[in-house]
């Protein structure tokens, strides 16, 4: 199987990409991130016409996430169990977003996975950030537990850039969000719940990124961060065979400010 996660950053701004990456590349099952429209308004057909089944939570023009797969789509599930919610009132309930679904892909449970992006330390953003990662991890424990031969993929657009060098100037990110002790403490926990980021060990590389904003040329000048990427439960672990960035899609007019990241499992 060839599974890939990208923040497509508008599934519908960026459907004809997406859809020629997708007969390009070969991939089985596309996690995507961002999609940025409700359910409605998602372009189911691009995909169908091309043999993918799709499974997808949008609420609103934020965040959205979802699942294209050839090879089955199953028990589609939307958030995890104890996904938290958030309001920027506090006089309002907290309210679930649109972050996380789940399903199983040949015989593979995938999570498409947009993990909060935090704002700034002092926002409260920062801490539902913090307290969805713990709940995540929990849950994604639990799962684990209950069966240790379960072949699980947590993917996505993680939010964190998990050492220094995941970060093309950590100087310019003190104090701030996606590098914080935290945060990366946060990302760690899930090795220690039994989960394995299995990109990197394909892709050591110095300054290999996976993401570069729009502005200031950062992309051009190879000023980017690493935070898409993959978390396998132990079982799945055993069958990874390669990963890679592509980094090429990442170019040219219309380009989501994501690259697409590609595990290979055997």
């Amino acid at each position: 199987m060839r599974l890939a996660t990208w923040n497509v950053n508008s599934v519908r701004s960026r459907q004809d990409r997406i859809v020629d990456w997708l007969q390009r590349s070969d991939v089985d099952v596309l996690a995507m991130q961002e999609t940025k429209c409700k359910d409605a308004q998602f372009p189911y057909e691009r995909f169908t016409d091309i043999g993918y089944e799709v499974a997808h939570v949008g609420l609103s023009q934020w965040n959205g996430v979802a699942i294209a797969s050839r090879v089955g789509l199953d028990d589609v599930q939307v958030g995890f169990e104890d996904q938290p919610g958030f309001s920027k009132d506090p006089e309002i309930d907290p309210a679930q977003e649109a972050r996380a679904i789940g399903a199983t892909c040949d015989g593979v449970r995938v999570w498409s996975l947009y993990v909060p992006n935090g704002r700034e330390l002092a926002d409260p953003h920062y801490t539902y950030k913090l307290e969805w990662l713990a709940a995540l991890k929990a849950d994604a424990q639990a799962w684990v537990t209950a069966d240790p031969q379960a072949q699980i993929a947590l993917v996505g657009d993680w939010n964190i850039a998990p050492t220094d060098d995941d970060v093309w100037d950590p100087a310019l990110f003190e104090g701030k969000t996606h590098t914080s002790q935290a945060e990366r403490d946060a990302f760690t926990a899930f090795g220690d719940a039994g989960f394995t980021e299995v990109t990197r060990q394909f892709t050591p590389e110095p300054r290999t990124y996976t993401y570069w904003d729009y502005t200031q040329l950062r992309f051009p000048k190879k000023q980017g961060l690493r935070i898409d990427m993959a978390l396998t439960s132990p079982a799945l672990a055993a069958r990874v065979t390669g990963a890679s960035i592509d980094r090429e899609e990442r170019k040219g007019k219309g380009a989501s400010d994501h690259a697409p990241v590609i595990v290979e499992i055997g």
